[in-house]
């Protein structure tokens, strides 16, 4: 959550860190992040392993990171950089369009998965909204998910055992897979938007996940939801 200092009631900016191996690319993104006045690039890495570590000593509010890269990959240093700072938030982007490295990036605590080929636009916005609390992924991934989601629903609905959600808690994972942001749930539930934000993470607490997606992920596998 970007925070807001006492002086000038104004919002600090997103703290974010790159981590690619490609040089060229990760010097152009940060030149091209710096000219946006909300988002700051404190530091850099060339590789899975300086990136965890830079995560741990900068505590940033959000971490860029490619999903194959040398001494550890991507994935492996969201699971690092999670255990290490469950606030801080990660974002995938990558060239990869495989279902595998998205699944495994969900499992690992990713809140956003982007691709590359992304405009600047795109990349600066999604570094807000996961800053933000909210998950965001490529359009053309999110359908490959969404097919994850019917596939793992089709088995009939079983009694998931130990699984103590609150009606309210399941209303909202519904609107959460239905693709809505918190102020959009909180508007069709008549509640406000801060009460939302206390059930998403009640959610993600009870169910020992890391991100909305995961939750969505885990509740459709468990028959929790059915999708059309």
């Amino acid at each position: 959550m970007r925070r807001v200092t006492q002086s000038t009631e104004a919002a600090e900016p997103v703290r974010v860190i790159v981590a690619d191996d490609q040089e060229l690319f990760r010097r152009g993104l940060t030149m091209l992040l710096t000219q946006e006045p909300d988002i700051e690039v404190v530091a850099e890495a060339g590789d899975g392993v300086a990136a965890t570590e830079l995560a741990a000593s900068m505590a940033p509010d959000v971490v860029l990171l490619d999903v194959r890269m040398p001494r550890r990959s991507g994935i492996e240093a969201c699971k690092a950089i999670k255990e290490d700072n469950p606030s801080a938030k990660v974002i995938m982007l990558t060239v990869s369009d495989e279902e595998a490295d998205l699944y495994e990036a969900v499992k690992s605590g990713a809140a956003g998965y982007l691709l590359k080929d992304s405009s600047i636009e795109e990349v600066a916005q999604g570094i807000r909204v996961v800053a933000d609390g909210q998950s965001l992924i490529s359009p053309s991934m999110a359908v490959k998910l969404i097919d994850e989601f019917k596939q793992m629903s089709k088995p009939e609905r079983n009694q998931v055992n130990g699984l103590r959600l609150t009606e309210r808690e399941l209303e909202v994972l519904r609107l959460v897979a239905k693709g809505l942001n918190n102020r959009e749930i909180a508007k069709q539930l008549f509640i406000s938007e801060n009460t939302v934000k206390n059930h998403v993470r009640n959610m993600l607490e009870k169910l020992q996940l890391h991100s909305r997606m995961e939750a969505v992920m885990y509740a459709v596998k468990e028959k929790l939801l059915e999708l059309p």
